[in-house]
Protein backbone atom coordinates (compact mmCIF):
# COMPACT_ATOMS: atom_id res chain seq x y z
CA UNK A 1 0.00 0.00 0.00
CA UNK A 2 1.63 3.37 -1.12
CA UNK A 3 1.44 5.92 1.89
CA UNK A 4 2.07 9.86 1.31
CA UNK A 5 2.77 12.20 4.78
CA UNK A 6 1.52 15.87 4.51
CA UNK A 7 2.45 18.67 6.60
CA UNK A 8 0.44 21.96 6.16
CA UNK A 9 3.37 24.42 7.16
CA UNK A 10 1.65 26.80 7.58
CA UNK A 11 -0.50 25.78 10.50
CA UNK A 12 2.68 24.36 12.40
CA UNK A 13 3.30 25.93 15.74
CA UNK A 14 6.72 24.09 16.46
CA UNK A 15 8.89 26.28 18.73
CA UNK A 16 5.95 28.31 19.32
CA UNK A 17 3.65 26.25 21.61
CA UNK A 18 5.34 23.02 20.10
CA UNK A 19 8.30 21.25 21.58
CA UNK A 20 8.10 18.73 18.26
CA UNK A 21 5.65 16.66 20.08
CA UNK A 22 5.15 14.76 16.76
CA UNK A 23 9.11 13.43 16.97
CA UNK A 24 8.69 12.66 20.29
CA UNK A 25 5.71 10.39 19.98
CA UNK A 26 6.52 8.43 16.60
CA UNK A 27 8.16 5.18 17.70
CA UNK A 28 10.06 4.82 14.97
CA UNK A 29 11.87 7.58 15.84
CA UNK A 30 11.90 6.10 19.47
CA UNK A 31 13.74 2.52 17.69
CA UNK A 32 16.73 5.14 17.08
CA UNK A 33 15.72 5.89 13.02
CA UNK A 34 14.89 8.75 11.70
CA UNK A 35 11.59 9.14 11.00
CA UNK A 36 10.46 12.30 12.01
CA UNK A 37 13.72 15.22 11.66
CA UNK A 38 13.53 19.03 12.35
CA UNK A 39 14.26 20.81 8.82
CA UNK A 40 16.04 24.32 8.15
CA UNK A 41 13.12 25.82 8.60
CA UNK A 42 12.69 24.61 12.11
CA UNK A 43 9.35 22.50 10.59
CA UNK A 44 9.33 18.77 10.85
CA UNK A 45 10.40 16.83 7.71
CA UNK A 46 8.48 13.14 7.54
CA UNK A 47 10.29 10.46 5.69
CA UNK A 48 7.48 8.69 3.99
CA UNK A 49 9.60 5.23 3.84
CA UNK A 50 10.25 4.91 7.11
CA UNK A 51 6.76 5.97 8.26
CA UNK A 52 4.21 2.91 9.32
CA UNK A 53 1.13 4.75 9.29
CA UNK A 54 0.88 4.45 13.13
CA UNK A 55 -1.45 7.31 12.98
CA UNK A 56 -0.04 8.80 16.39
CA UNK A 57 2.14 12.00 15.32
CA UNK A 58 -1.81 13.13 13.82
CA UNK A 59 -3.59 12.00 16.65
CA UNK A 60 -0.45 14.33 19.19
CA UNK A 61 -0.18 17.27 17.01
CA UNK A 62 -1.82 20.35 18.69
CA UNK A 63 -2.74 22.09 15.67
CA UNK A 64 -3.88 19.15 13.21
CA UNK A 65 -1.39 19.88 10.76
CA UNK A 66 -0.13 16.33 9.97
CA UNK A 67 -1.61 13.73 7.30
CA UNK A 68 -0.68 10.24 7.25
CA UNK A 69 -2.42 8.78 4.19
CA UNK A 70 -2.79 5.26 2.57
CA UNK A 71 -3.76 5.99 -0.72
CA UNK A 72 -6.25 3.60 -2.54
CA UNK A 73 -4.61 0.05 -3.31
CA UNK A 74 -5.45 0.92 -7.39
CA UNK A 75 -3.54 3.74 -7.24
CA UNK A 76 -0.36 2.29 -8.98
CA UNK A 77 1.03 5.39 -10.63
CA UNK A 78 3.44 7.90 -9.07
CA UNK A 79 2.42 11.47 -8.90
CA UNK A 80 2.48 13.99 -11.90
CA UNK A 81 2.80 16.83 -9.66
CA UNK A 82 3.79 17.29 -6.21
CA UNK A 83 4.79 20.73 -4.66
CA UNK A 84 7.70 19.42 -2.29
CA UNK A 85 8.85 17.22 0.02
CA UNK A 86 5.17 16.23 2.57
CA UNK A 87 2.81 18.52 0.55
CA UNK A 88 0.42 17.93 -1.95
CA UNK A 89 0.44 15.18 -4.26
CA UNK A 90 -1.61 15.46 -8.11
CA UNK A 91 -2.70 11.68 -9.60
CA UNK A 92 -3.06 11.91 -13.31
CA UNK A 93 -4.98 14.62 -15.69
CA UNK A 94 -8.09 15.18 -17.09
CA UNK A 95 -8.06 14.61 -20.86
CA UNK A 96 -9.94 16.95 -23.27
CA UNK A 97 -11.91 15.63 -26.21
CA UNK A 98 -12.13 17.28 -29.24
CA UNK A 99 -15.80 17.64 -30.53
CA UNK A 100 -17.16 18.00 -26.36
CA UNK A 101 -17.47 19.78 -23.32
CA UNK A 102 -15.72 18.17 -20.57
CA UNK A 103 -16.30 19.18 -17.13
CA UNK A 104 -14.32 18.44 -13.83
CA UNK A 105 -15.84 17.65 -10.04
CA UNK A 106 -14.53 17.99 -7.07
CA UNK A 107 -14.29 19.53 -3.57
CA UNK A 108 -12.14 22.55 -3.21
CA UNK A 109 -8.54 21.92 -2.50
CA UNK A 110 -8.06 18.70 -4.68
CA UNK A 111 -5.81 19.84 -7.50
CA UNK A 112 -8.63 20.46 -9.85
CA UNK A 113 -6.60 23.88 -11.01
CA UNK A 114 -3.35 22.60 -10.61
CA UNK A 115 -4.40 20.41 -13.21
CA UNK A 116 -5.91 22.86 -15.75
CA UNK A 117 -2.82 24.82 -15.68
CA UNK A 118 -0.75 22.02 -16.28
CA UNK A 119 -2.85 21.28 -19.70
CA UNK A 120 -2.59 24.97 -20.30
CA UNK A 121 1.28 25.20 -19.65
CA UNK A 122 1.07 27.44 -16.88
CA UNK A 123 3.03 25.00 -14.58
CA UNK A 124 5.41 22.28 -15.39
CA UNK A 125 4.42 19.21 -13.55
CA UNK A 126 7.68 17.58 -11.93
CA UNK A 127 6.57 13.91 -12.28
CA UNK A 128 7.49 13.76 -8.41
CA UNK A 129 10.96 14.66 -8.62
CA UNK A 130 12.88 17.45 -7.09
CA UNK A 131 13.66 20.57 -8.75
CA UNK A 132 12.40 19.19 -12.48
CA UNK A 133 10.42 20.54 -14.97
CA UNK A 134 8.74 17.64 -17.51
CA UNK A 135 8.32 18.96 -20.95
CA UNK A 136 5.37 17.27 -23.17
CA UNK A 137 7.27 14.63 -24.19
CA UNK A 138 7.77 13.88 -20.53
CA UNK A 139 4.27 13.75 -20.33
CA UNK A 140 3.71 11.89 -23.48
CA UNK A 141 5.77 8.86 -21.98
CA UNK A 142 4.12 9.32 -18.57
CA UNK A 143 0.49 8.79 -19.96
CA UNK A 144 1.78 6.22 -23.23
CA UNK A 145 -1.01 3.80 -23.51
CA UNK A 146 -3.80 5.53 -23.04
CA UNK A 147 -5.83 8.50 -24.52
CA UNK A 148 -3.73 11.16 -22.78
CA UNK A 149 -0.67 10.09 -24.98
CA UNK A 150 -2.31 11.26 -28.30
CA UNK A 151 -3.50 14.48 -26.66
CA UNK A 152 0.32 15.12 -25.52
CA UNK A 153 1.77 14.05 -28.47
CA UNK A 154 -0.72 16.21 -30.14
CA UNK A 155 0.76 19.47 -27.36
CA UNK A 156 4.28 18.64 -28.63
CA UNK A 157 3.67 18.67 -31.99
CA UNK A 158 2.03 22.31 -31.20
CA UNK A 159 -1.62 21.07 -33.12
CA UNK A 160 -3.23 22.42 -29.82
CA UNK A 161 -3.24 26.03 -28.77
CA UNK A 162 -4.49 26.96 -25.74
CA UNK A 163 -6.97 29.46 -24.46
CA UNK A 164 -7.02 29.52 -20.51
CA UNK A 165 -9.61 31.38 -18.14
CA UNK A 166 -8.41 31.36 -14.54
CA UNK A 167 -10.68 31.08 -11.53
CA UNK A 168 -9.08 34.50 -9.91
CA UNK A 169 -10.92 36.80 -12.15
CA UNK A 170 -10.37 39.33 -9.47
CA UNK A 171 -6.96 39.43 -10.18
CA UNK A 172 -7.42 40.85 -13.55
CA UNK A 173 -7.06 44.87 -12.10
CA UNK A 174 -4.10 44.20 -10.36
CA UNK A 175 -2.40 42.86 -13.70
CA UNK A 176 -4.39 45.08 -16.17
CA UNK A 177 -4.71 48.66 -16.90
CA UNK A 178 -6.88 50.71 -19.20
CA UNK A 179 -10.31 50.50 -20.84
CA UNK A 180 -12.34 47.18 -21.41
CA UNK A 181 -12.79 47.44 -24.94
CA UNK A 182 -8.61 48.75 -25.71
CA UNK A 183 -8.10 45.06 -23.60
CA UNK A 184 -10.29 42.77 -25.60
CA UNK A 185 -9.40 44.06 -28.89
CA UNK A 186 -5.82 43.84 -27.59
CA UNK A 187 -6.10 40.08 -27.34
CA UNK A 188 -9.08 39.65 -30.28
CA UNK A 189 -7.37 37.72 -32.68
CA UNK A 190 -10.71 36.19 -34.18
CA UNK A 191 -11.87 39.44 -35.35
CA UNK A 192 -15.12 38.74 -33.32
CA UNK A 193 -14.85 41.46 -30.49
CA UNK A 194 -18.26 42.69 -31.06
CA UNK A 195 -20.32 39.72 -31.64
CA UNK A 196 -18.91 38.14 -28.41
CA UNK A 197 -19.36 40.96 -26.38
CA UNK A 198 -22.91 41.55 -27.68
CA UNK A 199 -23.60 37.81 -26.64
CA UNK A 200 -22.30 38.59 -23.16
CA UNK A 201 -23.73 41.81 -22.33
CA UNK A 202 -20.94 43.64 -21.94
CA UNK A 203 -20.61 46.09 -24.98
CA UNK A 204 -22.00 48.72 -22.37
CA UNK A 205 -19.34 49.09 -20.28
CA UNK A 206 -16.53 49.21 -23.10
CA UNK A 207 -15.33 52.48 -21.74
CA UNK A 208 -15.42 51.63 -18.11
CA UNK A 209 -11.72 51.27 -16.91
CA UNK A 210 -10.96 47.25 -15.81
CA UNK A 211 -10.12 48.63 -12.13
CA UNK A 212 -14.29 49.83 -11.64
CA UNK A 213 -16.35 47.06 -13.01
CA UNK A 214 -17.83 44.52 -10.53
CA UNK A 215 -17.09 40.58 -10.42
CA UNK A 216 -20.08 39.68 -12.39
CA UNK A 217 -18.63 42.24 -15.22
CA UNK A 218 -14.97 41.00 -14.77
CA UNK A 219 -16.15 37.32 -15.16
CA UNK A 220 -17.78 38.18 -18.23
CA UNK A 221 -15.00 39.99 -19.81
CA UNK A 222 -12.45 37.42 -18.42
CA UNK A 223 -14.77 34.44 -20.69
CA UNK A 224 -14.64 36.98 -23.82
CA UNK A 225 -11.17 37.82 -23.41
CA UNK A 226 -10.94 33.75 -23.74
CA UNK A 227 -13.28 33.53 -26.40
CA UNK A 228 -11.50 35.87 -28.44
CA UNK A 229 -7.79 34.21 -28.99
CA UNK A 230 -7.56 31.69 -32.10
CA UNK A 231 -7.56 28.32 -30.06
CA UNK A 232 -8.83 24.60 -30.61
CA UNK A 233 -8.88 24.05 -26.67
CA UNK A 234 -10.27 26.33 -24.21
CA UNK A 235 -10.11 26.25 -20.81
CA UNK A 236 -12.70 27.87 -18.18
CA UNK A 237 -11.91 27.60 -14.76
CA UNK A 238 -14.86 28.43 -12.47
CA UNK A 239 -17.04 30.69 -15.63
CA UNK A 240 -20.12 31.13 -13.28
CA UNK A 241 -18.36 32.49 -10.72
CA UNK A 242 -20.27 36.53 -9.78
CA UNK A 243 -22.93 35.58 -12.49
CA UNK A 244 -26.39 35.45 -12.14
CA UNK A 245 -28.65 32.97 -12.93
CA UNK A 246 -29.57 34.40 -16.79
CA UNK A 247 -25.77 35.15 -17.06
CA UNK A 248 -25.32 31.38 -15.86
CA UNK A 249 -27.40 30.00 -18.45
CA UNK A 250 -26.00 32.09 -21.29
CA UNK A 251 -21.93 31.58 -20.36
CA UNK A 252 -23.49 27.81 -20.64
CA UNK A 253 -24.19 27.90 -23.74
CA UNK A 254 -21.84 29.58 -25.14
CA UNK A 255 -19.22 26.77 -23.53
CA UNK A 256 -21.56 24.05 -24.83
CA UNK A 257 -21.62 25.59 -28.51
CA UNK A 258 -17.88 25.99 -28.87
CA UNK A 259 -17.22 21.97 -29.14
CA UNK A 260 -16.65 21.04 -32.62
CA UNK A 261 -14.66 18.50 -33.91
CA UNK A 262 -11.38 20.63 -34.35
CA UNK A 263 -12.44 22.18 -30.76
CA UNK A 264 -12.05 20.82 -27.18
CA UNK A 265 -13.37 22.41 -24.43
CA UNK A 266 -12.15 21.77 -20.47
CA UNK A 267 -14.55 22.92 -17.69
CA UNK A 268 -14.34 23.86 -13.71
CA UNK A 269 -17.27 24.25 -11.81
CA UNK A 270 -19.30 23.69 -8.75
CA UNK A 271 -22.85 24.76 -10.06
CA UNK A 272 -24.38 21.45 -10.72
CA UNK A 273 -26.97 22.54 -12.65
CA UNK A 274 -24.79 24.64 -15.16
CA UNK A 275 -22.25 21.70 -14.91
CA UNK A 276 -25.04 19.31 -16.50
CA UNK A 277 -26.36 22.02 -18.78
CA UNK A 278 -22.99 22.69 -20.72
CA UNK A 279 -20.58 19.59 -20.56
CA UNK A 280 -20.91 15.90 -22.06
CA UNK A 281 -18.51 14.04 -19.68
CA UNK A 282 -16.87 14.69 -16.33
CA UNK A 283 -14.06 13.88 -14.26
CA UNK A 284 -14.75 13.06 -10.88
CA UNK A 285 -11.81 14.12 -8.81
CA UNK A 286 -11.50 12.85 -5.16
CA UNK A 287 -8.76 12.11 -2.58
CA UNK A 288 -8.32 14.78 0.55
CA UNK A 289 -8.15 18.49 0.50
CA UNK A 290 -4.65 19.79 0.63
CA UNK A 291 -3.04 16.31 0.45
CA UNK A 292 -3.94 14.70 -2.44
CA UNK A 293 -6.09 14.95 -5.58
CA UNK A 294 -6.82 12.07 -7.83
CA UNK A 295 -8.71 12.28 -11.57
CA UNK A 296 -11.26 9.48 -12.40
CA UNK A 297 -11.97 7.81 -15.67
CA UNK A 298 -14.54 10.10 -17.94
CA UNK A 299 -18.03 9.27 -17.37
CA UNK A 300 -20.98 10.95 -19.33
CA UNK A 301 -22.25 13.96 -17.31
CA UNK A 302 -25.41 12.55 -15.72
CA UNK A 303 -23.82 9.41 -14.83
CA UNK A 304 -21.03 11.52 -13.92
CA UNK A 305 -22.88 13.62 -11.82
CA UNK A 306 -24.38 10.73 -10.20
CA UNK A 307 -21.66 8.77 -9.12
CA UNK A 308 -20.25 11.94 -7.14
CA UNK A 309 -23.55 12.12 -5.30
CA UNK A 310 -23.53 8.41 -4.23
CA UNK A 311 -20.26 8.86 -3.59
CA UNK A 312 -18.82 5.60 -5.12
CA UNK A 313 -16.59 4.76 -7.85
CA UNK A 314 -17.92 1.27 -9.04
CA UNK A 315 -15.13 0.60 -11.74
CA UNK A 316 -12.22 1.51 -9.45
CA UNK A 317 -14.06 0.09 -6.11
CA UNK A 318 -13.22 3.13 -4.32
CA UNK A 319 -15.46 5.17 -1.66
CA UNK A 320 -14.32 8.47 -1.45
CA UNK A 321 -17.53 9.94 0.82
CA UNK A 322 -19.21 8.06 3.88
CA UNK A 323 -22.18 9.55 2.81
CA UNK A 324 -24.80 9.79 -0.45
CA UNK A 325 -26.07 13.20 -1.27
CA UNK A 326 -29.84 13.09 -1.57
CA UNK A 327 -32.42 15.38 -2.53
CA UNK A 328 -35.72 15.12 -0.93
CA UNK A 329 -39.03 15.72 -3.00
CA UNK A 330 -40.53 18.26 -0.29
CA UNK A 331 -44.44 18.81 0.54
CA UNK A 332 -46.07 21.63 0.33
CA UNK A 333 -45.88 24.43 3.24
CA UNK A 334 -48.31 24.96 5.80
CA UNK A 335 -50.28 28.30 5.87
CA UNK A 336 -47.90 30.91 6.89
CA UNK A 337 -50.15 33.75 8.74
CA UNK A 338 -50.95 31.02 11.59
CA UNK A 339 -46.91 31.33 12.20
CA UNK A 340 -45.61 35.03 11.07
CA UNK A 341 -42.09 35.67 12.34
CA UNK A 342 -42.30 39.10 10.97
CA UNK A 343 -43.68 41.56 8.00
CA UNK A 344 -43.15 44.46 5.91
CA UNK A 345 -45.40 46.61 3.76
CA UNK A 346 -45.15 48.14 0.87
CA UNK A 347 -41.29 49.37 0.71
CA UNK A 348 -39.49 51.91 -2.03
CA UNK A 349 -36.34 53.29 -2.00
CA UNK A 350 -34.27 55.77 -4.03
CA UNK A 351 -30.18 54.98 -4.49
CA UNK A 352 -28.92 56.92 -7.01
CA UNK A 353 -30.76 56.50 -10.46
CA UNK A 354 -32.04 52.91 -9.22
CA UNK A 355 -35.19 52.78 -7.72
CA UNK A 356 -36.32 49.74 -5.46
CA UNK A 357 -40.12 48.96 -4.56
CA UNK A 358 -41.57 45.82 -2.55
CA UNK A 359 -45.01 44.20 -2.66
CA UNK A 360 -46.13 43.92 1.43
CA UNK A 361 -44.75 40.02 2.32
CA UNK A 362 -44.50 37.68 5.21
CA UNK A 363 -41.40 35.37 6.74
CA UNK A 364 -42.99 32.44 8.69
CA UNK A 365 -41.22 30.88 11.54
CA UNK A 366 -38.87 27.88 11.28
CA UNK A 367 -38.95 28.50 7.15
CA UNK A 368 -36.30 29.17 4.87
CA UNK A 369 -37.11 31.92 1.83
CA UNK A 370 -34.46 31.63 -1.13
CA UNK A 371 -34.31 35.13 -2.95
CA UNK A 372 -34.00 34.97 -6.80
CA UNK A 373 -33.61 37.77 -9.57
CA UNK A 374 -30.54 39.19 -11.78
CA UNK A 375 -27.52 41.28 -10.83
CA UNK A 376 -28.27 44.87 -10.23
CA UNK A 377 -32.15 44.34 -9.98
CA UNK A 378 -31.93 45.41 -5.79
CA UNK A 379 -31.52 41.94 -4.19
CA UNK A 380 -28.61 43.22 -1.94
CA UNK A 381 -30.30 46.44 -1.36
CA UNK A 382 -33.55 44.38 0.14
CA UNK A 383 -31.65 42.32 2.52
CA UNK A 384 -30.14 45.61 3.39
CA UNK A 385 -33.11 47.02 4.31
CA UNK A 386 -34.51 44.26 6.61
CA UNK A 387 -30.93 44.39 8.52
CA UNK A 388 -31.40 47.99 9.14
CA UNK A 389 -28.57 48.81 6.88
CA UNK A 390 -30.78 50.85 4.26
CA UNK A 391 -33.47 52.61 5.61
CA UNK A 392 -36.32 52.61 3.18
CA UNK A 393 -37.52 56.24 1.49
CA UNK A 394 -41.50 55.02 2.12
CA UNK A 395 -42.32 52.15 4.64
CA UNK A 396 -40.47 50.18 7.88
CA UNK A 397 -39.52 47.51 8.04
CA UNK A 398 -39.84 45.42 11.78
CA UNK A 399 -37.27 46.74 13.66
CA UNK A 400 -38.22 44.85 16.91
CA UNK A 401 -37.01 41.19 15.48
CA UNK A 402 -33.39 40.52 16.25
CA UNK A 403 -31.48 40.14 12.74
CA UNK A 404 -27.87 38.96 11.80
CA UNK A 405 -26.62 39.46 8.19
CA UNK A 406 -23.80 38.05 6.30
CA UNK A 407 -23.18 40.59 3.63
CA UNK A 408 -22.36 39.53 -0.02
CA UNK A 409 -18.93 40.85 -0.03
CA UNK A 410 -17.19 40.19 3.22
CA UNK A 411 -14.17 42.72 4.82
CA UNK A 412 -11.25 40.53 4.32
CA UNK A 413 -8.73 42.97 5.95
CA UNK A 414 -8.98 42.05 9.46
CA UNK A 415 -5.29 40.61 11.04
CA UNK A 416 -7.33 39.21 13.42
CA UNK A 417 -7.00 35.20 14.19
CA UNK A 418 -10.36 33.42 12.43
CA UNK A 419 -10.32 31.72 16.35
CA UNK A 420 -10.84 35.20 18.18
CA UNK A 421 -13.72 36.09 15.81
CA UNK A 422 -15.64 33.12 16.55
CA UNK A 423 -14.83 32.64 19.73
CA UNK A 424 -18.00 32.92 20.62
CA UNK A 425 -19.40 30.51 18.49
CA UNK A 426 -16.91 28.27 19.42
CA UNK A 427 -17.88 27.63 22.67
CA UNK A 428 -21.91 27.45 21.93
CA UNK A 429 -22.06 25.84 18.33
CA UNK A 430 -18.89 23.23 18.12
CA UNK A 431 -21.07 20.65 16.79
CA UNK A 432 -23.60 22.54 14.76
CA UNK A 433 -21.29 25.39 13.08
CA UNK A 434 -17.66 24.61 13.49
CA UNK A 435 -17.16 21.12 13.13
CA UNK A 436 -19.61 20.53 9.81
CA UNK A 437 -18.02 23.89 8.07
CA UNK A 438 -14.71 22.30 9.11
CA UNK A 439 -13.53 25.49 10.53
CA UNK A 440 -11.17 24.26 13.22
CA UNK A 441 -8.07 24.16 10.31
CA UNK A 442 -8.76 27.69 10.24
CA UNK A 443 -8.35 28.30 13.74
CA UNK A 444 -4.47 30.03 13.70
CA UNK A 445 -5.07 31.98 10.32
CA UNK A 446 -5.46 35.68 10.32
CA UNK A 447 -8.91 36.74 8.43
CA UNK A 448 -6.82 38.38 5.72
CA UNK A 449 -5.10 35.06 4.72
CA UNK A 450 -7.78 33.35 4.47
CA UNK A 451 -9.23 31.99 0.15
CA UNK A 452 -12.61 32.83 -0.51
CA UNK A 453 -14.16 29.42 0.17
CA UNK A 454 -12.01 29.70 4.14
CA UNK A 455 -13.69 33.39 4.17
CA UNK A 456 -16.97 32.74 3.07
CA UNK A 457 -17.53 29.39 5.88
CA UNK A 458 -16.62 31.52 8.94
CA UNK A 459 -18.67 34.54 7.48
CA UNK A 460 -21.44 32.24 7.67
CA UNK A 461 -20.20 30.28 10.66
CA UNK A 462 -20.53 34.38 12.25
CA UNK A 463 -23.70 34.98 10.67
CA UNK A 464 -25.52 31.67 12.19
CA UNK A 465 -23.85 31.77 15.73
CA UNK A 466 -25.43 35.00 16.76
CA UNK A 467 -28.56 34.98 18.50
CA UNK A 468 -31.11 36.49 15.81
CA UNK A 469 -34.73 35.51 15.25
CA UNK A 470 -33.88 36.00 11.33
CA UNK A 471 -30.56 35.11 9.72
CA UNK A 472 -29.88 37.17 6.53
CA UNK A 473 -27.29 35.32 3.90
CA UNK A 474 -26.45 37.07 0.96
CA UNK A 475 -25.13 34.72 -1.60
CA UNK A 476 -23.67 32.01 0.96
CA UNK A 477 -22.66 29.68 -1.57
CA UNK A 478 -19.93 31.46 -3.51
CA UNK A 479 -16.39 30.01 -3.54
CA UNK A 480 -18.26 26.85 -1.95
CA UNK A 481 -17.66 23.70 -3.31
CA UNK A 482 -20.87 21.20 -4.22
CA UNK A 483 -20.29 19.22 -1.25
CA UNK A 484 -19.75 22.30 0.70
CA UNK A 485 -22.38 23.91 -0.63
CA UNK A 486 -24.80 20.94 0.54
CA UNK A 487 -23.42 21.40 4.17
CA UNK A 488 -24.04 25.03 4.44
CA UNK A 489 -28.14 24.38 3.19
CA UNK A 490 -28.27 21.38 5.87
CA UNK A 491 -26.65 24.03 8.57
CA UNK A 492 -29.05 26.47 7.71
CA UNK A 493 -31.93 23.91 7.42
CA UNK A 494 -31.23 22.75 10.83
CA UNK A 495 -30.82 25.68 12.54
CA UNK A 496 -34.60 27.06 10.98
CA UNK A 497 -36.12 23.40 12.04
CA UNK A 498 -34.59 22.85 15.61
CA UNK A 499 -33.21 26.14 16.86
CA UNK A 500 -36.39 28.27 15.30
CA UNK A 501 -34.87 30.59 13.70
CA UNK A 502 -35.93 31.63 9.95
CA UNK A 503 -33.42 32.92 6.84
CA UNK A 504 -33.49 34.69 3.74
CA UNK A 505 -31.12 33.42 1.50
CA UNK A 506 -29.91 35.40 -1.71
CA UNK A 507 -28.09 33.36 -4.14
CA UNK A 508 -27.59 32.12 -7.82
CA UNK A 509 -27.41 28.31 -7.47
CA UNK A 510 -30.76 27.13 -8.58
CA UNK A 511 -30.42 23.74 -7.18
CA UNK A 512 -28.72 25.34 -3.61
CA UNK A 513 -31.87 27.60 -3.49
CA UNK A 514 -34.08 24.64 -4.54
CA UNK A 515 -32.22 22.27 -1.70
CA UNK A 516 -32.66 24.83 0.72
CA UNK A 517 -36.17 27.03 0.48
CA UNK A 518 -39.57 26.49 1.92
CA UNK A 519 -40.70 29.70 -0.31
CA UNK A 520 -39.09 32.34 -3.20
CA UNK A 521 -38.91 36.37 -3.32
CA UNK A 522 -38.89 36.78 -7.11
CA UNK A 523 -37.02 39.89 -8.31
CA UNK A 524 -38.07 41.74 -11.65
CA UNK A 525 -37.13 44.72 -13.39
CA UNK A 526 -33.84 46.23 -15.22
CA UNK A 527 -31.05 45.93 -14.14
CA UNK A 528 -29.33 48.94 -12.55
CA UNK A 529 -32.42 51.07 -13.48
CA UNK A 530 -35.51 49.41 -11.41
CA UNK A 531 -36.64 46.41 -9.05
CA UNK A 532 -39.71 45.09 -7.80
CA UNK A 533 -40.24 42.60 -4.95
CA UNK A 534 -42.44 39.79 -5.48
CA UNK A 535 -43.85 37.18 -2.56
CA UNK A 536 -42.58 35.38 -1.15
CA UNK A 537 -44.20 32.45 -3.25
CA UNK A 538 -44.45 28.94 -2.54
CA UNK A 539 -41.65 27.08 -4.45
CA UNK A 540 -44.10 25.96 -7.44
CA UNK A 541 -44.93 29.68 -8.04
CA UNK A 542 -41.46 31.52 -8.05
CA UNK A 543 -39.65 29.16 -10.06
CA UNK A 544 -42.59 28.76 -12.48
CA UNK A 545 -42.38 32.88 -12.80
CA UNK A 546 -38.42 32.90 -13.00
CA UNK A 547 -38.10 29.42 -15.01
CA UNK A 548 -40.58 31.08 -18.01
CA UNK A 549 -38.61 34.38 -17.89
CA UNK A 550 -35.45 32.40 -18.51
CA UNK A 551 -37.51 30.13 -20.83
CA UNK A 552 -36.10 26.76 -19.52
CA UNK A 553 -38.11 23.82 -17.83
CA UNK A 554 -36.84 21.72 -15.00
CA UNK A 555 -37.27 18.00 -14.42
CA UNK A 556 -36.18 15.92 -11.58
CA UNK A 557 -33.39 12.81 -12.14
CA UNK A 558 -35.10 9.87 -11.75
CA UNK A 559 -32.34 8.51 -9.97
CA UNK A 560 -31.11 11.38 -7.49
CA UNK A 561 -33.69 13.40 -8.10
CA UNK A 562 -31.62 16.41 -8.42
CA UNK A 563 -32.61 19.36 -10.76
CA UNK A 564 -31.86 18.97 -14.10
CA UNK A 565 -32.78 21.02 -17.05
CA UNK A 566 -34.34 19.99 -20.20
CA UNK A 567 -32.62 20.04 -23.33
CA UNK A 568 -34.03 22.99 -25.50
CA UNK A 569 -37.22 21.61 -27.68
CA UNK A 570 -36.52 18.16 -26.42
CA UNK A 571 -40.22 16.26 -25.75
CA UNK A 572 -40.09 16.43 -22.08
CA UNK A 573 -39.42 20.79 -22.29
CA UNK A 574 -42.22 21.05 -25.20
CA UNK A 575 -45.03 19.21 -22.55
CA UNK A 576 -43.95 21.34 -19.79
CA UNK A 577 -44.32 24.45 -21.60
CA UNK A 578 -47.27 23.35 -23.24
CA UNK A 579 -48.68 22.98 -19.44
CA UNK A 580 -47.28 25.67 -17.94
CA UNK A 581 -45.14 23.59 -15.43
CA UNK A 582 -41.36 25.44 -16.00
CA UNK A 583 -41.04 23.48 -12.30
CA UNK A 584 -40.95 19.96 -12.20
CA UNK A 585 -43.38 19.63 -14.79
Amino acid sequence: MTRIAVLKKHLCVNGDGCTFICGGACPVNRTGKECIILGEDNKPIINEELCVGCGICPHKCPVECINIINLPEALKQDPIHRFGKNEFSLYSLPTPSFGKVVGILGRNGIGKSTAIKIIAGVLKPNLNKEDYEANYSDLVQFFKGTEAQTFFEKLDQGEIKVSYKPQNVDLIPKNTKGKVKDLLEKVDERGLVNEISEKLDIKRIFDNDVATISGGELQRVAIAATLLKKANLYIFDEPTSYLDIKQRLNVSKIIRELANEETAVLVIEHDLIALDFMTDLVHIMYGKEGCYGIVSLPKVTKAGINVYLEGYLKEENIRFRNNKIKFEVKAPPEKVKEHMLTEWPELSVKLGVFSLKAEPGIIAKHEVVGVLGENGIGKTSFVKMLAGVVKPDDGKVDEDITVSYKPQYIDSSSEELVVNVLSKVIQKHTNDIITPLNIKPLFMKKICNLSGGELQRVAIASALGKKSKLVLLDEPSAYLDVEQRLIVSKMIRNFVDVKGNSALVVDHDLLFLDYISNRLLVFEGEPAVNGLVKGPFEMETGMNSLLELLKITLRRDEHSHRPRINKENSVKDREQKSKGKYYYG
